[in-house]
């Protein structure tokens, strides 16, 4: 071993080679080596979780690691389904096996010379067999004669595959794999097998990690793992990521074409704005900070846009605008994430991830996004759901240079190609060069295919057919439209060998405009091609409309109108807003608050007078529409009103003026609600002792589309003094039952007060299934000296979060 070991360090001496190669090969093999070592560590952990899930999860196991059902309550767990794999599992082996002998190998063999020795050597899938960690299944928002499933895939195998080409043997021992397969059971039947067909796709790209054997140790080389995982990861998405699916006809003569293409549900335009207050990851020296260079990645599914670099800014504007194809909701999510460009590595500065099922009820959001996983920083997204429309007089050209119209191009196959481009050429050049080609005999095998699309100046490549005259693609591809009347469609055939033109077409799309659904699917004959030529293609177009939200919805987004971000410092990272009006004057209205549309005027002041020296809070019914002119003037003129039907009573005046109402929507920041409703709440409220501590105001309501409980601590008041000195107070929250000080929630301390105002937003990222299984529990405490004798905590309450209606939101002193 030794001998091993210095053996290249003699050679590159004896060749004269610098040191700086030993050293180098050095490093590389202690790079190799670690990737090894880790690989094999993942795949240690995540057979000792498939061994004994409890004893794993005590262990403390990475989150990634934990099946979907302890994330989210609406997965469900299916170990029965478990079970049958586990007895199914040798048998599918088998199938693989012979498989692998009697399809796959023929296959390698044929796509080279190099590869016609190509011979698998060894097969075997192991006994570790796929889990599926939990099935979510869909009731909403789809059609009814489908079933939709969610399948959180995880398969840890200890599979060994080997593979003998020249002498050189290639392997694989272990694959990991995480994804959510989506399976679609369309259409439901009234006979036998009562399901037509099942469609299979990934989401997303699914998390794949191998474990090489033999030569192919070699993709473990730093640098080269990166670029091997990735070409793996692309041809899978290539097949079975979105838009890409599998489908699989149950029953004798069903037509899945529209099964396995169907029309995308629509389209999201993002305007990506401005952002403010980012983190600085700019430093000279690891001392000085300076400022950051951000640009912004969005992507849906496999479509990702990059946006332009803003230098040395941390409130940048970017006012671009970015258009995504979407194929299923639910299910696909609109991800953005920041980052500061660098020379070397650009750094991390903040992510927001949005539920585009919110978007497309709402049709138009128009909100300053908190970012998750940094310190600070908003986002400014302008958000438009657009339909897609068979209708024609929606196809004016956009002013500002936007898609009116998407076009799907379903390209299916071709007839009759020629051989080579030279086939059809009748000038006597072309013949002199296939009679002194030396490759006559390549140039007479059939072309092997594939398509250039072009509209515009966007162009995509179809998959290449190999050998074959005439081709089958069955491919989908979709093309923003900006203008149906002049635009045109350009195919072009080549032949992967040569890169040559087999044949040309040109569709104007203003033919599809003759159909009354906007509809071609015909075959097209090829230009310079055979006179016999043709492709075959499904050609529609669609008009790309904005509808108007429906009224009687609350809207999961803030109003559109909202003028900009609110101001808010940063303090302990939470987020602190600007104080509410004083107590002595009525706040004014807000237009994204609810509205009184009279105030009731009191004819005697005996129940104002019990009103006002009753120790319970006051309740308050939400006010939209009049400003504060409009309020006071409606109050002392204006009779007395009936409210709608379902409100509460409404308090007069005085009592509107001693009560501090909590900022209304647009102070929220990112609260995603437009009818946020100020109203009482028969909250399960105690504090433990029957002597009053004070009151605390607090508004709490579940923002949709963040995902998240947003808490609002507007004030105290009334507090109870625990020393001579005064009292600096402070509130702390939980989240029961987690009591994590990592998780717990702080406001800033106010100085000598009884009666402080915080106006400070928390939030808490569970799901609300999961929320509305907890409680709040909320303590006000006095700051003191850690030396000190004075009693710390001030009061506290705990709020049931499992009877109130969260969507809605409450708030209550």
């Amino acid at each position: 071993r030794a001998l091993l070991w210095l053996g290249p360090v003699y050679l590159a001496g004896y060749l004269g080679l610098s040191g700086s190669w030993v050293l180098l090969a050095l490093a590389l093999w202690l790079c190799w080596g670690l990737n090894r070592r880790g690989k094999r560590d993942r795949l240690a952990a995540a057979f000792a979780l498939l061994e004994d899930e409890r004893e794993a999860v005590c262990r403390g196991l990475a989150a990634r690691h934990l099946p979907a059902w302890v994330h989210f309550p609406d997965v469900e767990r299916v170990e029965w389904l478990n079970k049958v794999l586990v007895q199914a599992w040798p048998y599918f082996g088998t199938i693989m096996e012979k498989t692998f002998k009697e399809v796959l190998e023929p296959k390698i063999r044929a796509k080279s010379v190099h590869l016609k020795t190509c011979t698998f050597t060894k097969i075997h899938f192991g006994e570790k067999c796929p889990r599926i960690n939990g099935i979510k299944a869909y009731t909403k928002e789809i059609d009814r004669r489908q079933v939709t499933l969610d399948l959180q895939i995880c398969y840890i195998g200890d599979c060994e595959i080997h593979m003998d080409i020249s002498k050189f043997n290639l392997g694989v021992k272990g694959v990991q794999l995480y994804g959510t397969l989506r399976v679609i059971l369309e259409p439901l039947l009234t006979d036998a097998p009562f399901v037509g067909a099942v469609t299979l796709f990934f989401m997303q790209k699914p998390h794949l990690e191998i474990n090489w054997a033999g030569m192919s140790n070699l993709l473990d080389v730093p640098g080269i793992n990166v670029m091997s995982d990735s070409l793996i990861q692309d041809f899978i998405a290539a097949r079975l990521v979105l838009p890409n699916r599998i489908t699989v006809p149950l029953k004798k003569n069903m037509n899945i074409a529209h099964l396995r293409f169907p029309v995308p549900q629509g389209v999201i335009r993002v305007h990506l704005l401005e952002a403010e207050n980012l983190v600085q990851k700019d430093n000279f020296l690891g001392a000085i900070r300076g400022k950051s260079d951000p640009y912004a990645l969005l992507r849906v599914g496999t479509m990702q846009y990059r946006s332009k670099t803003v230098s040395r800014d941390l409130n940048p504007i970017w006012n671009e605008t970015f258009e995504f194809v979407v194929h299923e909701v639910p299910g696909q999510d609109l991800e953005v994430d920041l980052y500061d460009e660098d020379p070397d590595k650009d750094d991390f500065m903040g992510s927001l991830l949005i539920g585009l099922v919110d978007v497309m009820n709402d049709r138009t959001v128009d909100e300053w996004f908190p970012l998750s996983k940094t310190t600070s920083g908003h986002l400014h997204l302008k958000l438009e759901w657009l339909s897609l429309v068979n209708d024609q007089e929606k196809l004016h050209e956009d002013k500002k240079g936007l898609s009116t119209a998407i076009l799907i191009v379903y390209l299916d196959s071709a007839f009759n190609l020629p051989k080579n481009h030279f086939e059809y050429s009748n000038g006597e050049c072309g013949a002199k060069k296939i009679k002194n080609n030396k490759y006559l005999k390549k140039m007479e095998r059939e072309p092997s295919s594939f398509v250039l699309l072009t509209v515009g100046n966007k162009t995509q490549k179809s998959k290449t057919c190999n050998f074959s005259k005439d081709p089958t693609w069955g491919q989908a591809f979709t093309f923003f439209v900006h203008s149906a009347h002049s635009q045109s469609l350009h195919i072009e055939i080549k032949d992967k060998e040569w890169d040559s033109a087999l044949g040309t077409s040109v569709v104007c799309l203003s033919h599809l405009l003759k159909d009354p659904n906007m509809t071609l699917d015909q075959r097209f004959q090829l230009d310079h091609s055979s006179s016999d030529s043709f492709i075959k293609m499904k050609l529609v177009l669609r008009a790309l409309n904005v509808e108007e939200p429906d009224p009687q919805r609350a809207k999961a987004g803030v109003n559109a109108s909202k003028p900009g971000p609110v101001h808010v410092t940063e303090k302990a990272g939470n987020q602190k807003f600007a104080s509410p009006p004083q107590v002595s004057k009525v706040p004014p209205m807000s237009k994204d608050s609810a509205a009184l549309q009279s105030l009731p005027k009191k004819d005697s002041g005996e129940e104002l007078d019990a009103e006002e020296s009753s120790a319970a809070p006051v309740p308050s019914e939400t006010v939209s529409g009049p400003d504060e002119a409009e309020g006071k003037q409606n109050a002392e003129h204006g009779p007395p009103s009936a409210l709608p039907s379902g409100a509460a009573a409404v308090p007069t005046l005085p009592i509107l003026q001693e009560m501090r109402l909590a900022p209304s929507v647009t102070s929220l920041g990112s609260l995603p609600s437009s009818c946020f409703e100020l109203s009482s709440s028969n909250l399960d409220i105690h504090n433990g002792t029957e002597m009053p501590l004070g009151e605390i105001q607090l508004t709490v309501r579940y923002a949709s589309i963040r995902q998240s409980l947003v808490v609002l601590v507007n004030g105290c008041r009334n507090l109870v003094p625990s020393s001579n000195r005064g009292v600096d107070p402070y509130v702390r929250i939980y989240l029961l039952p987690d009591r994590r000080w990592t998780s717990r929630k702080k406001t800033s301390v106010k100085k000598k007060t009884l009666n402080p105002q915080y106006d400070e937003k928390f939030e808490f990222f569970e799901s609300l299934e999961n929320v509305k299984k907890r409680s709040l529990d909320i303590a006000v405490k006095n700051s003191r000296p850690f030396i000190s004798q004075e009693r710390k905590e001030l009061g506290k309450v705990r709020i049931d979060l499992s009877q109130e209606d969260l969507i809605k939101g409450f708030a209550q002193w």
